[in-house]
This record gives structure tokens, sequence and C-alpha cells, in this order.
């Protein structure tokens, strides 16, 4: 019964997201990504929730941790994404060494992000659900991935 709650929860709050989108979707438009992005983020909620089947006290202990993950995940990305931009800026440049290593470090550090994700979440879920959180996320890339592929319907 509880994950039939968190699981129409959710879903309720990805259809008021989703119904909030505009017509022309997001390009040039920062509250249309904005929005869209939000939308992306309450489906993988559901996703996750459904996947992982949580109880109420593992949900209310792992979204803040999973929360926090994500906040370092997305910098990583960035951080990896302005270290290949300046590589492939200056790659004629004499500072190319500094700019290979700025990248390897970036992505030294994104794996490292990985690494503790890992460990706080076996903080606060079974090992097995946390074997399926990684699962599910890849899971919901590949989904996401597909709709893509498919102009967006799914």
């Amino acid at each position: 019964m509880k994950k039939l709650i968190s699981v129409l929860s959710a879903i309720a709050l990805m259809s008021v997201v989703a119904f909030a989108q505009p017509r022309n979707g997001f390009k040039g438009n920062n509250k249309g990504a904005e929005q869209w992005r939000e939308r992306i983020r309450a489906e993988q909620v559901a996703f996750i929730t459904s996947e992982l089947d949580l109880t109420e006290s593992e949900a209310q202990a792992f979204w803040p941790v999973y929360n926090d993950v994500q906040n370092k995940r997305r910098d990583a990305f960035k951080a990896s994404g302005e270290a290949f931009k300046a590589l492939a800026e200056g790659v004629d440049g004499e500072d190319v060494d500094k700019l290979l290593k700025q990248y390897l470090d970036s992505k030294k550090e994104a794996e490292k992000i990985e690494a503790d994700a890992i460990a706080r979440f076996k903080k606060v879920l079974p090992e097995k659900k946390v074997a399926k959180l990684v699962l599910a996320e890849e899971k919901f890339r590949h989904h996401q991935i597909s709709k893509l592929g498919q102009g967006g319907k799914h």
C-alpha cells in the first residue's frame, strides 16, 4: 500500500509538471528548459521509486542523499564539459598539457563522486536496493535515450 501511495504521488507530481509544459518546448527559452528538466526529474523519481520499492523510512533517508549526489554529479559533468571545451579551444596553444590534466582531473573527480555515492547509499539502503538503484538509473537513462530517438514520444 505504501508503495502504491509513493508511486501515485510521484505520478501526480509528474503529471502536474508535464501538463505545465509549453507547446513550443524549450528552444531558446530558459523557462521551458527548466520545466523540461523538472519533468524529466519527476519521471526519474517515479521510475526509481517504483524500481526500488522503497519503504517510507527508506525513502525519507534515501531522497536527500540521492538529491545531493545528483547535484554533485551535475557539477562534475559541468566541470568535465568545461574542461573538454577548454581543451578543444586550446589544442593548438602552449598549455595543452595543463588542459589535458584539467580534463583528466575532472574525469577522476566524477569517478570519485560515483564511488562515494555508492558508499553513501549503502548507509541508508540495503545493498540489494543499492544494486537495484544502479540498474534503475541505467535503465532510466536508456529509456530516455529511446524516447529521444522516437522524437520524445513514449
